[in-house]
């Protein structure tokens, strides 16, 4: 009786309003986040695949270095290292450049390993026709490469949604931050807040997997 009581005080209509709201706030900083650096990784991949002298090696060490640093650490120099070079940033900004900076070297070095996957034939032959490098990238090169990216690129972008509740540490208001507060309040909240953000998580993540399903049947 006890823990049912404990339920249900902490699914209080506030409580819940308090907690969707953080998860509003943990589903735009994903958003923005895998638009931003899908794009942002899908140029860095091309340029790295492409070899363009020094260049291509330029952009290859970013992203070694970035890849192998902390998210953590990222996000850390975003919103305290960056003022002390006159750049002043609001937490919900910093969270999103942070994740946009680490995802983005991930997603990069995903388009590559895809671009990589493809016959060099293919490239050969769009050349033969008349088609530029570009051309041949844009329209013959990615639109297949992306099919075999498909389930990689989702499950980068489901740790990045996960990956939010990192931002707690700069205090910005996201759902795992929120469900701290609550369960702070009475330590009876715990596990049902828990595991009410674990169904939130859940919901969110599966929803990004159907997503990718369908994506998957559509470039069939």
């Amino acid at each position: 009786m006890i823990i049912l009581s404990s339920m249900f005080s902490a699914f209080s209509a506030d409580n819940l309003k308090y907690l969707l709201g953080g998860l509003g706030i943990t589903i735009l900083v994903s958003v923005v986040s895998i638009v931003l650096s899908f794009v942002i990784g899908s140029i860095l991949g091309v340029i790295r695949y492409e070899k363009i002298p020094y260049f291509s090696r330029f952009v290859g060490l970013i992203i070694d270095i970035v890849r192998n640093l902390p998210l953590l650490l990222i996000i850390f120099f975003t919103y305290f290292a960056l003022p002390r070079f006159g750049v002043h940033l609001s937490i919900l900004t910093s969270a999103i450049i942070a994740m946009t900076a680490f995802e983005s070297m991930m997603v990069a070095e995903i388009i590559r390993g895809g671009l990589k996957s493809i016959d060099f034939g293919q490239t050969e032959g769009a050349r033969s026709t008349g088609m530029s490098n570009a051309q041949t990238m844009w329209h013959i090169i990615l639109p297949q490469a992306y099919k075999t990216m498909i389930p990689p690129l989702i499950s980068q972008f489901i740790s990045l949604v996960k990956d939010t509740s990192l931002a707690t540490a700069i205090v910005l208001p996201e759902l795992m931050y929120r469900a701290q507060i609550v369960y702070g309040q009475d330590n009876t909240y715990m596990v049902p807040i828990l595991l009410l953000i674990a169904a939130m998580y859940f919901v969110v993540n599966y929803g990004l997997s159907l997503l990718a399903k369908w994506f998957d049947s559509k470039l069939a």
